[in-house]
């Protein structure tokens, strides 16, 4: 049975979808294509009429996981003024809830362990992936007037994910909140947001 263009790129699309909460919840080394096929309600036969090889496959599913991140970060600033849209995704960011959610939370945090090890092909599309999200933020912080927006955006994305995988971490949940909570308020400080809601 032949299928329309249309049908194949939904198909592909469930396929990444389901990749993309199993690379971020288990890391791209755990990432079993017939498991992640079968997910999807499709036989591991099917994988090589979508991608060319697994290398190919985790490098569209790390630039799919930047396409969800760049979406949440859209909606978390939403058309709010450069201020508060930076207090809103720093709150986010660091929340309780964010850190709960490593399955469908930032790529930034879940991956950065694991992407040095794997091929060229996903470090360029997880460094495509933070050139986006360091400029949606940049973009923020050169309304307001910083200097070198660019390079403080990589030094606020950094301390993020930093933040978030360290209070990931640990197993003592007093201590994983207080990493969310020092870094959040420093944050705050830094850019001089400290006094919004």
């Amino acid at each position: 049975m032949r299928y329309d263009p249309e049908h194949k790129e939904r198909t592909r699309a469930k396929v990444l979808k389901e990749a993309a909460r199993a690379i971020k919840a288990n890391g791209p080394d755990q990432i079993s294509v017939a498991g992640i096929m079968a997910s999807a309600g499709l036989t591991h036969g099917g994988f090589y009429a979508h991608f060319k090889s697994r290398d190919d496959f985790i490098a569209e599913t790390v630039a799919y996981v930047f396409d969800e991140a760049n979406s949440v970060v859209g909606k978390v600033m939403g058309d709010l003024p450069p201020a508060p849209a930076l207090a809103a995704y720093i709150d986010f960011y660091l929340s309780q809830r964010h850190r709960d959610s490593r399955a469908i939370g930032c790529p930034l945090a879940a991956l950065s362990g694991d992407l040095s090890r794997l091929g060229p092909t996903a470090r360029v599309s997880f460094t495509a992936g933070f050139n986006r999200l360091s400029t949606a933020i940049a973009s923020k912080l050169k309304a307001l007037g910083y200097e070198d927006p660019d390079a403080l955006a990589s030094s606020v994305l950094s301390e993020l994910a930093g933040a978030l995988m360290l209070s990931r971490a640990t197993e003592d949940m007093t201590l994983s909140k207080k990493i969310l909570d020092c870094s959040k308020t420093a944050l705050r400080q830094r850019l001089g947001l400290e006094i919004l809601p």
